[in-house]
């Protein structure tokens, strides 16, 4: 076997692990809003901070760089702001979350 089909495959095998892991965190997140109130927040804090790590990974894994992957998602904020969105017309989300990201990266 080639070195080159060797990271291939490798590259493969983490992939789908990342998949796994993110159906297994987002499904553990579910099952914790469930649960109402009794929850420790800092457990819905790891599950969601779990997941948004595991798709900017994945995302790396699959050639799209971390600054590719936030600007898409100001691209996509914008879009929604812009077109009027329910979830930011209900509470301005997209335009408080599009803000978070433009501030990071200064």
């Amino acid at each position: 076997m080639r070195r080159d089909d060797f990271n291939i495959m490798s590259n493969i095998k983490v992939i789908e692990g990342l998949k796994a892991d993110l159906i297994c965190v987002i499904g553990q997140l579910f099952k914790l809003m469930t649960k109402g109130a009794n929850v420790a927040k800092d457990d819905i804090l790891n599950s969601i901070s779990g997941a948004i790590s595991l798709l900017y990974i994945l995302a790396d894994r699959m050639g799209y760089s971390y600054e590719a992957v936030d600007e898409e998602i100001k691209r996509k904020l914008k879009e929604g702001i812009i077109e009027q969105d329910e979830i930011e017309v209900q509470g301005k989300d997209l335009s408080k979350l599009y803000n978070h990201l433009r501030e990071r990266n200064k």
